[in-house]
C-alpha cells in the first residue's frame, strides 16, 4: 500500500518520535511505501528513515519553497516530487495514497488533516484515515468531532470519516484490514 502520513516536520520528545518510528518500522516491514511531505527534517525524517531502514519505499511530495530541506532519495528507494504550491502538494499526496495517516503536528498537519477529512465526507475520495492520536495528542480534537457529529454538523458517522488509533500497531492493521491486505 501507498500510504500517507501528515506529520510534523519539528524535532520533538522521545514521547512522539519512538511511536512514529515504530509506525514507520511496521509500514516498512509490512512492504509498504511512505508517500509524505519529503522533509529531512524532524518527526518527518524520523519517519522516513524507520521506513527505509525497514525496506519499505518513499515517495514525497515537498513544494518549491521548501525543496532545500527536501530530503535526497535515491531512486532504489523511491523518488521526490515539487510541487509548485501547497494546494498542489496536498493534491499529489491523496492522488498517490491508498490510506492516510495523521501524526502529531501543527497547523499545516491541521490544515492537511482537515482538508482530506472534508474531501473524504463529500465523497470525493473513501480512503481509510487514521489519526494516530499519541500521547493523547488529538484528544481535543476527537471531542471536537464527537461534538459535531451530536450537534449534527456531519452528514456521515464519525467512524465512517476516521479512526482514531492510540498505537502504531493498531492504526496500520486498520489500513490493512480496510483495503484487504492479508
Amino acid at each position: 500500500m501507498n500510504i500517507c502520513v501528515f506529520l510534523s516536520a519539528a524535532d520533538l520528545p522521545e514521547r512522539y518520535t519512538r511511536p512514529a518510528r515504530e509506525f514507520a518500522e511496521l509500514l516498512g516491514k509490512g512492504g509498504h511505501t511512505l508517500v509524505w511531505g519529503g522533509s529531512d527534517k524532524g518527526l518527518m525524517k524520523v519517519v522516513a528513515d524507520g521506513v527505509e531502514q525497514s525496506g519499505g519505499k518513499l515517495l514525497g511530495v515537498s513544494v518549491e519553497f521548501l525543496a532545500a530541506s527536501a530530503r535526497p532519495v535515491p531512486a532504489e528507494s523511491g523518488e521526490m516530487i515539487i510541487t509548485a504550491d501547497l494546494a498542489e502538494r496536498k493534491a499529489q499526496l491523496l492522488a498517490r495514497a491508498d490510506a492516510v495517516v495523521i501524526m502529531v503536528g501543527g497547523t499545516g498537519t491541521l490544515d492537511e488533516a482537515t482538508e482530506i477529512l472534508e474531501l473524504k465526507k463529500h465523497g470525493m475520495h473513501t480512503k481509510p484515515v487514521v489519526l494516530l492520536n499519541t500521547a493523547g495528542f488529538y484528544d481535543g480534537l476527537r471531542e471536537q468531532f464527537q461534538r459535531m457529529e451530536d450537534e449534527g454538523f456531519l452528514p456521515l458517522p464519525l467512524t465512517e470519516l476516521v479512526l482514531f488509533a492510540e498505537e502504531p500497531v493498531g492504526a496500520l492493521a486498520h489500513l490493512e484490514e480496510s483495503a484487504g491486505v492479508q
